[in-house]
């Protein structure tokens, strides 16, 4: 998971923790932020992560493991919410609250449908109906190709 001490650009990352897990939170604290999108492909996410890291850095805002997630709500855009420690001032602040099941991928983006399919059958099969999804990239397209993994991590918020 990424943190603002690693010296490389993303962590290999350890899918254990994250697979098939049921997580509740209650006024989680989050930066969001928004990427546009062509058709789901990102064209500004590098530009609003660099803006938002020097925003939580000067705010000593990083919590211990930092979790961003992406809400892919439109083919033109997505909502970002990167997790922070502390509210900032003078950031755009969210606070996401539920209960989520989480369940890790592991291949190219071209299969996130599939992905989106399983979810929904994982979430089905506990006795449960996503409201909504929200996708945690771990790595950049870069440490993905360098570590010949490229991991994703689905959350479902459900109903309970």
């Amino acid at each position: 998971m990424n943190t603002p001490a690693n010296e490389e650009c993303c962590p290999r990352f350890n899918p254990v923790p994250w697979d098939e897990q049921e997580i509740t939170w209650l006024n989680k604290r989050f930066v969001q932020d928004r990427v546009t999108s062509l058709f789901h492909i990102p064209l500004n996410y590098g530009t609003v992560m660099e803006r938002n890291d020097k925003i939580i850095r000067a705010a000593d805002a990083y919590p211990e493991i930092m979790l961003t997630l992406t809400d892919e709500n439109s083919l033109w855009g997505a909502d970002v919410y990167i997790e922070v420690n502390k509210d900032i001032a003078n950031a755009s602040m969210t606070s996401l609250s539920g209960t989520f099941l989480t369940k890790v991928f592991e291949g190219p983006y071209r299969n996130i449908s599939a992905w989106i399919e399983e979810m929904q059958a994982y979430v089905a099969a506990k006795g449960k109906y996503a409201k909504k999804l929200y996708f945690y990239y771990t790595t950049c397209p870069k440490c993905a190709k360098k570590y010949g993994e490229n991991y994703v991590v689905i959350f479902a918020e459900v109903d309970e």
